[in-house]
């Protein structure tokens, strides 16, 4: 073997390569693009050897169908990655370790399920679906586990889809302006498509894949007319062509106005038939160049969207016009619950269940209401919305976001799983106990936070939140824990320390971000327009329910926000044993104590202390729980690649200062109200309220 020789000392290359192969990141920097699908080498001998016998010869019944020929692509890159030398395809699947075929035995599965089966004596592997996709899918899954090295002997793993529908929405604009994006402008380059495919188009739609997301929206929810025109339809149709192998279905937002500023017709009356006729006639027009377009997502009559009410219609009355359309495509309509009126309600929270819970029962079968988590506006906490469970007669789905509009945008780690679970396992009692929210949603869409940053979604442990979002949209059974477990193992290391670490920095993140921004039941005082920093004195802004002290009402006597049958009472929105859980001051959780009732300062908390000294415990426990995580991360400096980890280190720099700023400030202005000190114990704020109140940031992420 040729060697080289440096300061007297003779390297082998065989050396350089194993040390290499051992230690990936000894050898060159990662900067996150390759997200959970990073295939790194398995460093223990004897798994690999195993791996090598199972996986290491392959039987694929048939690689001709594109879906197939992207299974076989992924199992040729990822598997020679992991185990160190090429895999060999063979003809027959005697003497094969791995064994990949459809099957229409177990019709359990449905078009999207897999079977994985091995034994303790039979080294061999069974790969089986009925459809391709749902190989593809068992084919992730399989890879998964050695990612996770997980031993794969006596496998018995039948798996399929909970929802069916499991989507991405991307607020992306036709200018790759992300409204809400903090990653860097949109990966979909509309100027040079269809002509060039990004190969970042197939790693998205790869990623998207590997955890079972099946759709995705490609436009902002403010939408735009133009995108309905011939030559985008076109760029749409390139990027159709691109996800169908995997398994994913385009959907677009459709502005309710497109006939008038398109079609030049002079309404956009959803009763009328030169309406209904044009899109009929457009929605052909797309499903003649996509014949299997998933179909429209809409905002109408919401922040200024046009919609059905502009002609004293129902959203019943816009969402099955559009929905005769592409009903005869198998299309669906999603249909946006979040809306408010331009007069201010008496309670914004109450305003999308009193407009919808009327309409159940009138849209068409093929029309999905999309609901938020919450009532408000994916704060870091909220109760579930009231409309989850009191809409029988209509399919529901949920909307969560991912970007990180309220969670301290893109420089916060925030693992979003466990605010993902609590809506999800909330129970609405309305078919009694155990009617969980999970029961009433039939999909889970997730506000995008992926960009054209290298590492797609700015923070490096963003990634684990599109991570989540798929997996609890295929089993919403799983846990937060599980979760985080899975994701680290893939896109960090399989070292014990680095994943218990990671783990334990990740499920306290959120809790530790709820601390310093929004304590014990406190929502939408964050700065106004972008959202960015604290602003719980903001008084400015035309609508009283755009500002924060329209939220927590803050005065001499208390504060919070009395939603019990004595204030707005939009706790009778809920089934009465939902409701109970949250009626008394007395016994109300302390997560939710200000979303219902406005409360005294002397308030007794369950923790003996009065409610102002509980805020001000909360808010420097939050920064305590940041200082933690910093230290924590520190301690895996010699496990993670240097590039990664110094963005990390970094981001938790500013995630701590951004941390007290909340704190301070937040103290300082509700302290006007209490009259009373900060407690000793607690590091004083640096700077006056004036300094805070004075600070401006009109170039923040999230103007414009």
């Amino acid at each position: 073997m040729k060697a080289i020789f440096t300061s007297g000392k003779i390297i082998c290359l065989w050396a350089i390569f194993l040390i290499q192969f051992i230690h990936p990141s000894a050898g060159k920097a990662e900067n996150g693009y390759q997200l959970w699908l990073r295939y790194a080498p398995v460093e223990d001998i004897s798994l690999r050897n195993q791996y090598l016998r199972q996986t290491g010869t392959v039987y694929l019944a048939d690689s001709t169908s594109p879906t197939l020929a992207v299974l076989k692509e992924e199992l040729t890159q990822a598997l020679s990655r992991m185990l160190g030398k090429p895999i060999t395809f063979v003809n027959q699947p005697d003497g094969a370790g791995l064994i990949i075929r459809t099957t229409s035995a177990n019709a359990s599965l449905g078009s999207e399920g897999f079977q994985l089966q091995s034994n303790a004596t039979n080294t061999a592997i069974t790969l089986s679906a009925q459809t391709d996709i749902g190989l593809l899918y068992g084919g992730f899954h399989l890879l998964r586990l050695m990612q996770t090295r997980q031993p794969l002997i006596q496998l018995n793993i039948h798996s399929t889809p909970k929802l069916a529908l499991r989507l991405l929405n991307h607020w992306d604009n036709l200018n790759r302006y992300v409204e809400r994006g903090y990653a860097g402008i949109s990966i979909f380059n509309w100027h040079t498509l269809p002509g060039y495919i990004d190969q970042r188009y197939i790693d998205y739609a790869r990623a998207n894949a590997s955890i079972g997301i099946n759709g995705t929206v490609l436009t902002n929810v403010n939408a735009n007319a133009w995108i309905l025109t011939g030559d985008y339809l076109q760029k749409v149709k390139a990027l159709a062509d691109v996800f169908r192998p995997y398994g994913i279905k385009v959907y677009l937002t459709a502005r309710f106005s497109a006939p008038i500023e398109m079609g030049g017709l002079s309404t956009a009356d959803p009763l009328q038939p030169q309406v209904q006729q044009w899109w009929q006639q457009k929605v052909k027009e797309i499903y003649t160049l996509i014949p299997d377009f998933g179909g429209f997502l809409v905002k109408a009559n919401s922040e200024g969207q046009p919609g059905p009410q502009d002609y004293k219609r129902t959203h019943a009355d816009g969402a099955n016009m559009l929905a005769d359309a592409v009903a005869p495509y198998n299309g669906i309509i999603m249909w946006r619950a979040f809306v408010y009126s331009h007069e201010t309600p008496e309670d914004r929270f109450k305003q999308a269940y009193n407009e919808f819970k009327p309409l159940d029962g009138q849209f068409r079968k093929n029309v999905m209401v999309q609901v938020k988590n919450g009532p408000i506006d994916f704060q870091p906490r909220e109760p579930f919305s009231p409309l989850f469970g009191a809409m029988p007669q209509t399919p529901l789905m949920m909307e969560f976001q991912l970007t990180q509009e309220y969670l301290g945008q893109g420089t916060h780690l925030v693992y979003e799983a466990p605010m993902f679970k609590e809506t999800l396992d909330a129970d609405t009692h309305i078919n009694g106990k155990g009617s969980t929210v999970t029961k009433s949603v039939s999909g889970i869409a997730g506000v995008a936070n992926i960009g054209n940053d290298i590492n797609w979604c700015s923070h490096p442990f963003a990634q684990a939140n599109w991570y989540a979002l798929g997996k609890l949209a295929w089993n919403p059974a799983q846990s937060s824990e599980t979760i985080a477990e899975e994701w680290i193992r893939q896109t960090w290391s399989n070292k014990t320390t680095v994943v218990n670490t990671c783990k334990q920095i990740m499920l306290q993140s959120r809790e530790a971000m709820v601390n310093y921004m929004t304590p014990l039941g406190l929502h939408h005082i964050m700065g106004n327009g972008h959202h960015y920093g604290p602003l719980p004195w903001g008084n400015t802004l035309p609508r009283a329910d755009w500002n924060p002290v329209y939220y927590h009402r803050a005065d001499s006597a208390g504060i919070g926000f009395n939603r019990t049958a004595t204030g707005s009472n939009a706790l009778a929105q809920y089934h009465p044993a939902a409701a109970a859980a949250w009626a008394d001051s007395n016994t109300c959780s302390s997560e939710y104590l200000l979303w219902f009732h406005h409360v005294s300062w002397q308030h007794r908390m369950p923790t003996g202390r009065s409610l102002w000294q509980e805020l001000c415990f909360r808010y420097n426990q939050g920064v305590a729980q940041v200082r933690t995580m910093q230290q924590q991360w520190q301690q895996l400096q010699p496990y993670i690649d240097k590039e990664r980890y110094t963005q990390v280190q970094l981001m938790l720099g500013i995630q701590q200062r951004e941390a007290v700023w909340w704190r301070d400030a937040c103290l300082l202005y509700f302290q006007q109200f209490s009259q009373q000190p900060i407690p000793a114990q607690y590091e004083k704020p640096a700077h006056t309220l004036e300094y805070y109140q004075n600070l401006k940031f009109p170039y923040a992420p999230g103007n414009g």
